[in-house]
Protein backbone atom coordinates (compact mmCIF):
# COMPACT_ATOMS: atom_id res chain seq x y z
CA UNK A 1 0.00 0.00 0.00
CA UNK A 2 2.90 2.25 0.89
CA UNK A 3 4.22 1.37 -3.18
CA UNK A 4 0.66 1.73 -4.32
CA UNK A 5 0.38 5.75 -2.77
CA UNK A 6 3.95 6.37 -3.60
CA UNK A 7 3.28 6.22 -7.26
CA UNK A 8 0.00 7.82 -6.65
CA UNK A 9 1.81 10.78 -4.87
CA UNK A 10 4.83 11.11 -7.49
CA UNK A 11 2.31 11.28 -10.26
CA UNK A 12 0.14 13.69 -8.75
CA UNK A 13 2.45 16.84 -9.35
CA UNK A 14 2.38 16.05 -12.91
CA UNK A 15 -1.45 15.49 -13.20
CA UNK A 16 -2.13 19.01 -11.34
CA UNK A 17 0.42 20.75 -13.80
CA UNK A 18 -1.10 19.35 -16.95
CA UNK A 19 -4.45 20.57 -15.82
CA UNK A 20 -3.28 24.17 -15.09
CA UNK A 21 -1.14 23.79 -18.23
CA UNK A 22 -4.45 22.80 -20.23
CA UNK A 23 -6.28 25.64 -18.34
CA UNK A 24 -4.07 28.33 -19.19
CA UNK A 25 -3.51 26.90 -22.91
CA UNK A 26 -7.78 27.11 -23.01
CA UNK A 27 -7.10 30.76 -21.91
CA UNK A 28 -4.58 31.85 -24.12
CA UNK A 29 -6.71 30.21 -27.36
CA UNK A 30 -9.88 32.14 -26.32
CA UNK A 31 -7.73 35.62 -26.04
CA UNK A 32 -6.16 34.70 -29.15
CA UNK A 33 -10.01 34.78 -30.64
CA UNK A 34 -11.28 37.25 -28.84
CA UNK A 35 -8.36 40.03 -29.66
CA UNK A 36 -10.30 43.73 -29.11
CA UNK A 37 -13.61 42.21 -29.15
CA UNK A 38 -15.53 43.62 -25.54
CA UNK A 39 -16.33 40.80 -23.10
CA UNK A 40 -14.55 39.29 -20.03
CA UNK A 41 -11.01 38.91 -20.27
CA UNK A 42 -11.52 35.98 -17.73
CA UNK A 43 -13.21 32.49 -18.58
CA UNK A 44 -13.82 29.67 -16.64
CA UNK A 45 -11.62 26.64 -17.80
CA UNK A 46 -13.54 23.78 -20.13
CA UNK A 47 -17.07 25.33 -18.77
CA UNK A 48 -16.60 29.16 -19.50
CA UNK A 49 -19.47 31.20 -18.37
CA UNK A 50 -22.11 27.88 -19.14
CA UNK A 51 -23.05 28.05 -15.61
CA UNK A 52 -24.56 31.95 -15.47
CA UNK A 53 -26.18 31.24 -19.25
CA UNK A 54 -27.87 28.53 -18.07
CA UNK A 55 -29.00 29.71 -14.37
CA UNK A 56 -30.07 33.22 -15.48
CA UNK A 57 -29.95 33.75 -19.26
CA UNK A 58 -31.48 37.02 -18.81
CA UNK A 59 -28.62 38.86 -16.92
CA UNK A 60 -25.71 36.84 -19.17
CA UNK A 61 -27.55 38.50 -21.91
CA UNK A 62 -27.92 41.74 -20.56
CA UNK A 63 -23.93 41.42 -19.64
CA UNK A 64 -23.25 40.77 -23.14
CA UNK A 65 -25.47 43.86 -24.63
CA UNK A 66 -23.62 46.28 -21.95
CA UNK A 67 -20.11 44.76 -23.41
CA UNK A 68 -21.48 45.63 -26.77
CA UNK A 69 -22.48 49.17 -26.77
CA UNK A 70 -19.40 50.82 -27.74
CA UNK A 71 -18.53 47.94 -31.17
CA UNK A 72 -21.42 46.70 -31.26
CA UNK A 73 -20.75 43.60 -30.68
CA UNK A 74 -19.27 41.51 -27.83
CA UNK A 75 -17.26 38.22 -27.15
CA UNK A 76 -17.80 35.27 -24.43
CA UNK A 77 -17.03 31.99 -24.06
CA UNK A 78 -19.58 28.70 -23.39
CA UNK A 79 -18.49 24.94 -22.98
CA UNK A 80 -15.74 24.86 -25.06
CA UNK A 81 -16.96 27.13 -27.57
CA UNK A 82 -16.22 30.51 -28.36
CA UNK A 83 -19.35 33.33 -29.01
CA UNK A 84 -20.20 36.48 -30.40
CA UNK A 85 -22.88 38.78 -29.83
CA UNK A 86 -24.14 41.23 -32.47
CA UNK A 87 -26.22 43.92 -31.29
CA UNK A 88 -25.34 46.79 -34.29
CA UNK A 89 -28.50 45.85 -36.89
CA UNK A 90 -26.08 46.64 -39.73
CA UNK A 91 -23.61 43.93 -38.67
CA UNK A 92 -26.59 41.75 -37.94
CA UNK A 93 -27.58 42.27 -41.43
CA UNK A 94 -24.14 41.12 -42.39
CA UNK A 95 -24.54 38.07 -40.77
CA UNK A 96 -27.99 37.27 -42.20
CA UNK A 97 -26.71 38.46 -45.91
CA UNK A 98 -23.85 36.02 -45.85
CA UNK A 99 -25.38 32.46 -44.73
CA UNK A 100 -23.71 30.12 -47.09
CA UNK A 101 -21.34 27.16 -47.03
CA UNK A 102 -18.68 29.21 -47.43
CA UNK A 103 -19.53 31.55 -44.80
CA UNK A 104 -22.02 31.24 -41.76
CA UNK A 105 -24.84 28.33 -40.99
CA UNK A 106 -27.97 29.10 -39.38
CA UNK A 107 -28.06 26.56 -36.60
CA UNK A 108 -30.75 28.04 -34.62
CA UNK A 109 -29.10 26.63 -31.81
CA UNK A 110 -26.10 26.32 -30.23
CA UNK A 111 -26.60 22.49 -30.28
CA UNK A 112 -28.96 22.60 -32.82
CA UNK A 113 -27.88 19.82 -35.27
CA UNK A 114 -27.68 17.41 -32.41
CA UNK A 115 -31.24 18.47 -31.39
CA UNK A 116 -33.08 18.73 -33.97
CA UNK A 117 -31.26 16.26 -36.73
CA UNK A 118 -30.42 16.23 -39.89
CA UNK A 119 -34.18 16.86 -41.94
CA UNK A 120 -34.47 20.50 -40.85
CA UNK A 121 -34.64 23.77 -43.07
CA UNK A 122 -32.46 25.78 -41.04
CA UNK A 123 -29.40 23.61 -42.49
CA UNK A 124 -30.46 24.08 -46.37
CA UNK A 125 -28.12 26.56 -48.67
CA UNK A 126 -28.57 27.93 -52.15
CA UNK A 127 -30.65 25.76 -54.71
CA UNK A 128 -31.32 22.91 -52.28
CA UNK A 129 -33.06 25.79 -50.37
CA UNK A 130 -34.62 27.59 -53.00
CA UNK A 131 -36.68 24.42 -54.21
CA UNK A 132 -37.92 23.94 -50.90
CA UNK A 133 -39.46 27.35 -50.47
CA UNK A 134 -40.61 27.14 -53.47
CA UNK A 135 -42.82 23.26 -52.48
CA UNK A 136 -43.73 25.53 -49.12
CA UNK A 137 -44.77 28.76 -51.19
CA UNK A 138 -48.71 26.60 -51.40
CA UNK A 139 -48.79 26.38 -47.74
CA UNK A 140 -49.41 30.53 -47.21
CA UNK A 141 -51.30 31.89 -50.30
CA UNK A 142 -55.11 33.29 -49.57
CA UNK A 143 -56.65 30.51 -49.66
CA UNK A 144 -54.63 28.43 -47.44
CA UNK A 145 -54.23 31.37 -44.88
CA UNK A 146 -58.04 31.45 -44.83
CA UNK A 147 -58.21 27.70 -44.11
CA UNK A 148 -55.94 28.38 -41.14
CA UNK A 149 -58.13 31.43 -39.85
CA UNK A 150 -61.09 29.53 -39.30
CA UNK A 151 -59.28 27.18 -37.63
CA UNK A 152 -57.30 29.55 -35.43
CA UNK A 153 -60.68 31.01 -34.42
CA UNK A 154 -62.29 28.27 -32.85
CA UNK A 155 -58.97 27.08 -31.11
CA UNK A 156 -58.79 30.47 -29.30
CA UNK A 157 -62.56 30.66 -28.33
CA UNK A 158 -62.55 27.13 -27.09
CA UNK A 159 -59.68 28.24 -24.86
CA UNK A 160 -60.50 31.61 -23.96
CA UNK A 161 -63.80 30.36 -22.48
CA UNK A 162 -61.79 27.70 -20.67
CA UNK A 163 -59.50 29.99 -19.01
CA UNK A 164 -62.80 32.41 -17.92
CA UNK A 165 -64.34 29.12 -16.86
CA UNK A 166 -61.32 28.40 -14.50
CA UNK A 167 -61.05 32.31 -13.62
CA UNK A 168 -64.76 32.15 -12.38
CA UNK A 169 -63.73 29.75 -9.88
CA UNK A 170 -61.12 31.35 -8.30
CA UNK A 171 -62.28 34.89 -8.74
CA UNK A 172 -59.94 36.48 -6.33
CA UNK A 173 -56.70 34.11 -7.38
CA UNK A 174 -54.94 35.79 -10.32
CA UNK A 175 -54.41 33.27 -13.27
CA UNK A 176 -51.19 32.59 -14.80
CA UNK A 177 -51.39 32.31 -18.43
CA UNK A 178 -48.25 30.74 -20.04
CA UNK A 179 -48.73 27.26 -19.88
CA UNK A 180 -52.27 27.95 -20.71
CA UNK A 181 -51.54 29.96 -23.46
CA UNK A 182 -48.63 27.38 -24.74
CA UNK A 183 -51.18 24.39 -24.44
CA UNK A 184 -53.94 26.89 -26.70
CA UNK A 185 -50.79 27.21 -29.18
CA UNK A 186 -49.31 23.59 -29.28
CA UNK A 187 -53.20 22.48 -29.86
CA UNK A 188 -53.52 25.33 -32.66
CA UNK A 189 -50.16 24.67 -34.46
CA UNK A 190 -51.20 20.53 -33.78
CA UNK A 191 -54.69 21.30 -35.58
CA UNK A 192 -53.55 23.80 -38.32
CA UNK A 193 -50.56 21.70 -39.56
CA UNK A 194 -51.64 18.07 -39.48
CA UNK A 195 -55.28 18.98 -39.11
CA UNK A 196 -57.21 15.31 -39.21
CA UNK A 197 -54.39 13.02 -39.35
CA UNK A 198 -53.48 13.05 -35.15
CA UNK A 199 -55.71 11.25 -32.94
CA UNK A 200 -56.29 12.35 -29.57
CA UNK A 201 -53.40 9.76 -28.40
CA UNK A 202 -50.98 11.20 -30.38
CA UNK A 203 -51.93 14.59 -29.25
CA UNK A 204 -51.47 14.10 -25.83
CA UNK A 205 -47.97 12.18 -26.54
CA UNK A 206 -47.40 15.31 -28.96
CA UNK A 207 -47.74 17.31 -25.79
CA UNK A 208 -45.71 15.24 -23.73
CA UNK A 209 -42.82 14.92 -25.79
CA UNK A 210 -42.62 18.84 -27.10
CA UNK A 211 -42.45 19.87 -23.30
CA UNK A 212 -39.77 17.51 -23.03
CA UNK A 213 -38.00 18.83 -26.05
CA UNK A 214 -38.55 23.07 -24.63
CA UNK A 215 -36.64 21.44 -21.12
CA UNK A 216 -33.32 20.10 -23.17
CA UNK A 217 -33.15 23.91 -25.26
CA UNK A 218 -32.82 24.91 -21.68
CA UNK A 219 -30.62 22.70 -20.51
CA UNK A 220 -26.44 21.82 -20.64
CA UNK A 221 -26.30 19.93 -23.76
CA UNK A 222 -25.24 16.86 -21.79
CA UNK A 223 -26.08 13.96 -24.29
CA UNK A 224 -26.11 10.67 -21.92
CA UNK A 225 -29.00 8.52 -20.19
CA UNK A 226 -31.00 10.33 -17.72
CA UNK A 227 -30.35 14.44 -18.83
CA UNK A 228 -32.62 16.56 -20.36
CA UNK A 229 -30.56 17.10 -23.29
CA UNK A 230 -30.68 13.25 -24.30
CA UNK A 231 -34.43 13.04 -23.62
CA UNK A 232 -35.05 16.09 -25.53
CA UNK A 233 -33.15 14.37 -28.63
CA UNK A 234 -35.14 11.61 -28.44
CA UNK A 235 -38.48 13.23 -27.68
CA UNK A 236 -37.54 15.24 -31.15
CA UNK A 237 -37.66 12.06 -33.18
CA UNK A 238 -40.95 10.79 -32.20
CA UNK A 239 -42.49 14.00 -33.10
CA UNK A 240 -40.77 13.75 -36.08
CA UNK A 241 -41.61 10.01 -36.75
CA UNK A 242 -45.10 11.43 -35.57
CA UNK A 243 -45.08 13.82 -37.89
CA UNK A 244 -44.01 11.55 -40.99
CA UNK A 245 -47.00 9.26 -40.82
CA UNK A 246 -49.24 12.50 -40.46
CA UNK A 247 -47.19 13.53 -43.84
CA UNK A 248 -47.97 9.09 -45.31
CA UNK A 249 -51.88 9.89 -44.54
CA UNK A 250 -51.87 13.63 -46.08
CA UNK A 251 -50.40 12.36 -49.24
CA UNK A 252 -52.48 9.29 -49.57
CA UNK A 253 -55.55 12.09 -49.48
CA UNK A 254 -54.23 14.17 -51.54
CA UNK A 255 -53.52 12.13 -54.03
CA UNK A 256 -57.48 11.05 -54.61
CA UNK A 257 -58.05 14.80 -55.17
CA UNK A 258 -59.72 15.58 -52.08
CA UNK A 259 -59.88 19.19 -50.30
CA UNK A 260 -57.26 20.31 -48.05
CA UNK A 261 -57.38 21.09 -44.70
CA UNK A 262 -54.53 21.74 -42.97
CA UNK A 263 -50.61 23.04 -44.03
CA UNK A 264 -49.30 19.64 -44.73
CA UNK A 265 -52.60 19.05 -47.29
CA UNK A 266 -51.62 22.30 -49.06
CA UNK A 267 -48.03 21.12 -49.16
CA UNK A 268 -48.62 17.63 -50.03
CA UNK A 269 -50.85 18.63 -53.26
CA UNK A 270 -48.01 19.62 -55.19
CA UNK A 271 -45.74 16.91 -53.60
CA UNK A 272 -47.95 14.54 -54.87
CA UNK A 273 -48.13 15.88 -58.32
CA UNK A 274 -44.16 15.94 -58.27
CA UNK A 275 -43.62 12.52 -57.34
CA UNK A 276 -46.60 11.21 -59.48
CA UNK A 277 -44.84 13.17 -62.55
CA UNK A 278 -41.27 11.75 -61.58
CA UNK A 279 -42.72 7.60 -61.82
CA UNK A 280 -44.34 8.99 -65.23
CA UNK A 281 -41.50 9.51 -66.54
CA UNK A 282 -39.00 6.87 -64.71
CA UNK A 283 -37.32 9.42 -62.98
CA UNK A 284 -36.26 9.27 -58.81
CA UNK A 285 -38.93 11.03 -56.57
CA UNK A 286 -38.10 14.96 -55.83
CA UNK A 287 -35.84 15.55 -53.89
CA UNK A 288 -37.03 16.26 -49.79
CA UNK A 289 -40.14 14.51 -50.58
CA UNK A 290 -39.77 11.71 -48.67
CA UNK A 291 -42.62 11.21 -45.32
CA UNK A 292 -39.59 11.20 -42.97
CA UNK A 293 -37.53 14.62 -44.43
CA UNK A 294 -41.13 16.50 -44.56
CA UNK A 295 -41.81 15.07 -41.04
CA UNK A 296 -38.47 17.16 -39.88
CA UNK A 297 -39.85 19.87 -41.94
CA UNK A 298 -43.38 20.10 -40.29
CA UNK A 299 -41.73 19.79 -36.99
CA UNK A 300 -39.47 23.07 -37.93
CA UNK A 301 -42.91 24.61 -38.82
CA UNK A 302 -44.08 23.63 -35.77
CA UNK A 303 -41.37 25.10 -33.30
CA UNK A 304 -40.90 28.34 -35.28
CA UNK A 305 -45.11 28.97 -34.67
CA UNK A 306 -45.18 27.32 -30.98
CA UNK A 307 -43.08 29.75 -28.33
CA UNK A 308 -42.65 32.62 -30.49
CA UNK A 309 -46.53 32.93 -30.53
CA UNK A 310 -46.89 32.13 -26.91
CA UNK A 311 -44.21 35.02 -26.12
CA UNK A 312 -46.13 37.65 -28.30
CA UNK A 313 -49.65 36.81 -26.80
CA UNK A 314 -48.28 36.91 -23.76
CA UNK A 315 -46.68 40.17 -23.93
CA UNK A 316 -50.11 41.26 -26.04
CA UNK A 317 -51.99 41.12 -22.83
CA UNK A 318 -49.44 42.56 -20.43
CA UNK A 319 -49.02 45.73 -22.90
CA UNK A 320 -52.77 46.15 -23.29
CA UNK A 321 -53.74 45.97 -19.90
CA UNK A 322 -50.90 48.24 -19.15
CA UNK A 323 -51.81 50.97 -22.17
CA UNK A 324 -55.89 50.79 -21.35
CA UNK A 325 -55.69 53.79 -24.20
CA UNK A 326 -54.73 51.28 -27.06
CA UNK A 327 -57.27 48.74 -25.48
CA UNK A 328 -59.85 51.20 -26.15
CA UNK A 329 -59.19 51.71 -29.85
CA UNK A 330 -58.50 48.31 -30.26
CA UNK A 331 -62.10 47.56 -29.48
CA UNK A 332 -63.64 50.36 -30.91
CA UNK A 333 -62.15 49.14 -34.17
CA UNK A 334 -62.81 45.43 -33.66
CA UNK A 335 -66.94 46.00 -32.36
CA UNK A 336 -66.76 48.41 -36.04
CA UNK A 337 -66.19 44.90 -38.21
CA UNK A 338 -67.23 42.09 -35.69
CA UNK A 339 -69.58 41.50 -32.88
CA UNK A 340 -69.50 37.80 -31.12
CA UNK A 341 -73.46 37.96 -31.55
CA UNK A 342 -73.12 37.43 -35.13
CA UNK A 343 -71.58 33.64 -34.63
CA UNK A 344 -69.52 34.19 -37.64
CA UNK A 345 -65.90 33.82 -37.84
CA UNK A 346 -64.03 37.06 -38.29
CA UNK A 347 -62.92 36.78 -42.20
CA UNK A 348 -59.22 37.11 -43.91
CA UNK A 349 -61.05 40.55 -45.13
CA UNK A 350 -62.03 41.52 -41.88
CA UNK A 351 -58.13 41.19 -40.55
CA UNK A 352 -56.96 43.77 -43.59
CA UNK A 353 -59.43 46.11 -42.34
CA UNK A 354 -58.22 45.68 -38.58
CA UNK A 355 -55.50 48.73 -39.28
CA UNK A 356 -54.76 49.79 -35.73
CA UNK A 357 -55.14 46.00 -34.48
CA UNK A 358 -52.79 44.81 -36.98
CA UNK A 359 -50.44 47.92 -36.01
CA UNK A 360 -50.46 46.66 -32.22
CA UNK A 361 -49.64 42.98 -33.30
CA UNK A 362 -46.55 44.46 -35.08
CA UNK A 363 -45.91 46.47 -32.64
CA UNK A 364 -46.14 44.01 -29.68
CA UNK A 365 -43.55 41.73 -31.88
CA UNK A 366 -41.26 44.78 -32.23
CA UNK A 367 -41.65 45.59 -28.73
CA UNK A 368 -40.76 42.42 -27.44
CA UNK A 369 -39.17 40.28 -30.55
CA UNK A 370 -39.72 37.13 -29.15
CA UNK A 371 -37.09 34.86 -30.13
CA UNK A 372 -34.55 37.36 -29.45
CA UNK A 373 -31.94 35.69 -31.44
CA UNK A 374 -30.77 33.65 -34.39
CA UNK A 375 -27.45 31.28 -33.75
CA UNK A 376 -25.30 31.30 -36.99
CA UNK A 377 -22.14 29.59 -36.49
CA UNK A 378 -18.95 30.93 -38.50
CA UNK A 379 -17.83 28.30 -41.51
CA UNK A 380 -14.73 30.24 -42.38
CA UNK A 381 -12.76 33.48 -40.61
CA UNK A 382 -14.96 36.03 -41.68
CA UNK A 383 -14.47 39.43 -41.29
CA UNK A 384 -16.95 41.75 -39.17
CA UNK A 385 -15.43 45.01 -39.01
CA UNK A 386 -12.13 46.26 -40.55
CA UNK A 387 -10.43 45.58 -37.08
CA UNK A 388 -11.97 42.36 -36.22
CA UNK A 389 -12.07 38.96 -37.81
CA UNK A 390 -14.72 36.45 -36.38
CA UNK A 391 -12.75 33.03 -36.03
CA UNK A 392 -14.03 30.15 -37.86
CA UNK A 393 -16.03 28.07 -35.62
CA UNK A 394 -17.49 30.71 -33.57
CA UNK A 395 -21.45 30.90 -32.25
CA UNK A 396 -23.02 34.18 -33.92
CA UNK A 397 -25.75 35.60 -31.90
CA UNK A 398 -27.04 38.21 -34.01
CA UNK A 399 -29.79 40.08 -31.29
CA UNK A 400 -32.88 40.90 -33.18
CA UNK A 401 -34.21 42.71 -30.11
CA UNK A 402 -31.68 44.71 -29.53
CA UNK A 403 -32.36 46.16 -33.26
CA UNK A 404 -35.79 46.57 -32.41
CA UNK A 405 -34.54 49.47 -30.10
CA UNK A 406 -32.26 50.98 -33.08
CA UNK A 407 -33.54 53.48 -35.20
CA UNK A 408 -36.99 53.74 -34.46
CA UNK A 409 -38.68 56.84 -33.21
CA UNK A 410 -38.55 56.60 -28.94
CA UNK A 411 -37.82 53.05 -29.34
CA UNK A 412 -38.17 52.09 -25.41
CA UNK A 413 -42.25 53.70 -26.02
CA UNK A 414 -44.56 51.25 -26.77
CA UNK A 415 -46.33 52.80 -29.53
CA UNK A 416 -48.50 51.12 -32.17
CA UNK A 417 -48.83 54.22 -34.15
CA UNK A 418 -45.46 54.44 -35.41
CA UNK A 419 -46.63 51.60 -38.01
CA UNK A 420 -49.57 53.85 -39.37
CA UNK A 421 -50.08 54.92 -42.21
CA UNK A 422 -48.82 58.12 -41.55
CA UNK A 423 -45.37 57.26 -40.71
CA UNK A 424 -44.46 54.08 -41.42
CA UNK A 425 -41.99 53.19 -39.37
CA UNK A 426 -42.20 49.78 -40.78
CA UNK A 427 -41.03 51.08 -44.30
CA UNK A 428 -38.76 54.10 -42.57
CA UNK A 429 -36.78 51.26 -40.16
CA UNK A 430 -37.33 48.61 -42.37
CA UNK A 431 -33.99 47.37 -41.30
CA UNK A 432 -34.20 47.63 -37.73
CA UNK A 433 -36.99 45.24 -37.54
CA UNK A 434 -35.82 41.86 -37.53
CA UNK A 435 -38.50 39.26 -35.27
CA UNK A 436 -38.64 37.46 -38.48
CA UNK A 437 -34.94 37.60 -39.48
CA UNK A 438 -33.85 38.58 -43.08
CA UNK A 439 -32.49 37.74 -45.70
CA UNK A 440 -32.75 33.85 -47.51
CA UNK A 441 -33.87 32.80 -44.37
CA UNK A 442 -36.25 35.15 -43.50
CA UNK A 443 -39.48 33.50 -41.83
CA UNK A 444 -41.82 32.43 -44.60
CA UNK A 445 -44.91 32.00 -42.43
CA UNK A 446 -44.88 35.36 -40.83
CA UNK A 447 -48.36 36.69 -42.15
CA UNK A 448 -49.68 33.39 -40.59
CA UNK A 449 -47.71 34.53 -36.96
CA UNK A 450 -49.34 37.83 -37.71
CA UNK A 451 -52.79 36.66 -38.22
CA UNK A 452 -52.79 34.30 -35.32
CA UNK A 453 -51.76 37.50 -32.93
CA UNK A 454 -54.55 39.73 -34.29
CA UNK A 455 -57.16 37.51 -34.10
CA UNK A 456 -55.97 36.46 -30.44
CA UNK A 457 -56.08 40.50 -29.44
CA UNK A 458 -59.63 41.39 -31.10
CA UNK A 459 -61.24 37.93 -29.43
CA UNK A 460 -59.42 38.44 -26.12
CA UNK A 461 -60.77 42.23 -26.32
CA UNK A 462 -63.80 41.37 -27.49
CA UNK A 463 -64.52 38.63 -25.08
CA UNK A 464 -63.51 39.25 -21.93
CA UNK A 465 -62.47 41.43 -19.40
CA UNK A 466 -58.98 41.41 -18.25
CA UNK A 467 -56.70 42.64 -15.45
CA UNK A 468 -52.69 42.42 -14.89
CA UNK A 469 -51.83 41.16 -11.32
CA UNK A 470 -48.80 43.19 -10.72
CA UNK A 471 -46.15 42.65 -8.77
CA UNK A 472 -42.68 43.97 -8.53
CA UNK A 473 -40.22 42.83 -11.46
CA UNK A 474 -43.76 40.81 -12.94
CA UNK A 475 -42.72 42.27 -16.39
CA UNK A 476 -39.18 41.23 -16.27
CA UNK A 477 -37.81 39.03 -19.01
CA UNK A 478 -37.51 35.51 -18.35
CA UNK A 479 -36.46 32.80 -21.18
CA UNK A 480 -38.89 29.67 -21.68
CA UNK A 481 -37.20 29.46 -24.13
CA UNK A 482 -37.98 32.75 -26.15
CA UNK A 483 -39.01 35.75 -23.14
CA UNK A 484 -42.61 36.18 -21.53
CA UNK A 485 -43.24 38.04 -18.65
CA UNK A 486 -41.30 36.91 -15.49
CA UNK A 487 -45.07 35.98 -13.16
CA UNK A 488 -45.75 34.17 -16.27
CA UNK A 489 -48.42 36.96 -16.72
CA UNK A 490 -51.12 36.49 -13.60
CA UNK A 491 -54.30 38.00 -14.86
CA UNK A 492 -57.86 37.92 -13.34
CA UNK A 493 -60.67 37.29 -16.01
CA UNK A 494 -63.94 37.92 -16.47
CA UNK A 495 -66.68 37.61 -19.39
CA UNK A 496 -67.14 40.83 -21.27
CA UNK A 497 -69.60 39.93 -23.95
CA UNK A 498 -73.24 38.59 -23.42
CA UNK A 499 -72.62 35.45 -25.02
CA UNK A 500 -69.96 33.70 -26.54
CA UNK A 501 -70.13 33.38 -30.43
CA UNK A 502 -71.29 29.84 -32.02
CA UNK A 503 -68.52 29.77 -34.31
Amino acid sequence: MNLSWFSVSSILPYVMSLMVLLVFLEQIFYLMKKRNAPGPLFVLPFLGNVISLVRNPTKFWEAQTDFSAAAGFSANYVIGRFILFIRDTDLSHLIFSNVRPDAFKLVGHPFGKKLFGEHNLIYLFGQDHKDIRRRIAPNFTPKALSTYISIQQKIILQHLKKWEHISSQYPNQPLSLRLLVRDMNLETSQTVFAGPYLTQKARDNFKADYNLFNLGLMTLPIDLPGFAFRQARFAVDRLVRTLSDCTRQSKERMANNEEPTCLADFWMQETVREISEAEAAGKPAPSHSSDYEIGGFLFDFLFAAQDASTSSLLWAISVLDSHPEVLWKVREEVGTLWSPESDTSITADQIKEMKYTQAVAREVIRYRAPATMVPHIAAVDFPLTESYTIPKGTIVFPSVYESSFQGFTEPERFDPDRFSEERQEDEVFKKNFLAFGAGAHQCVGQRYALNHLVLFIAMLSALLDFKRHRTDGCDELVYNPTICPKDGCSVFLSRRCSRYPNL
